[in-house]
C-alpha cells in the first residue's frame, strides 16, 4: 500500500520560513517524480513544484519560483520543499503527490498517489 505522508505545516508569519517533508512508503521513491501541490479554500488544486526522480530536474510556479526549493532525499523516501519569504497568498493546504516515469509535471492529473495535506497558514 503506497502512502505518502507530509509534515511540516503550521502558522507563520508573513516573511517567515516553513520547511514540508514527505515521506514515502509502498513505492520505489527513485521511480518516481514528485511535486507538490497547494489548494486554498474555494480554489483549483495548483502546481507548485516538482522534481524529477534523480533530483536533476525541478519546475515551479511563476508564483513561487525564488522563494521555494524543492529537494529529495532517496535513501529516506523523503521529499522536501523549503518555503521562505512566505507571504499571505500561500496559504493552503500543501499536498505531496507521486507520478510513476520519474517526470517532473505540474499538472494535478498526471499524478497516481497523493497524500493528505498539510496546512500552511500565512498571517500578514
Amino acid at each position: 500500500q503506497v502512502r505518502l505522508v507530509e509534515s511540516g505545516g503550521g502558522l507563520v508569519q508573513a516573511g517567515g520560513s516553513l520547511r514540508l517533508s514527505c515521506t514515502a512508503s509502498g513505492l520505489t521513491f527513485d521511480g518516481y517524480g514528485m511535486g507538490w501541490f497547494r489548494q486554498a479554500p474555494g480554489k483549483e488544486r495548483e502546481g507548485v513544484s516538482c522534481i524529477t526522480w534523480s533530483g536533476a530536474v525541478t519546475n515551479y510556479a511563476v508564483s513561487v519560483k525564488g522563494r521555494f526549493t524543492i529537494s529529495r532525499d532517496n535513501a529516506k523516501n523523503t521529499l522536501y520543499l523549503q518555503m521562505n519569504s512566505l507571504k499571505p497568498e500561500d496559504t493552503a493546504m500543501y499536498y505531496c503527490a507521486a507520478v510513476r516515469g520519474g517526470w517532473c509535471m505540474l499538472r494535478t492529473y498526471d499524478y497516481n498517489y497523493w497524500g493528505q495535506g498539510t496546512q500552511v497558514t500565512v498571517s500578514s
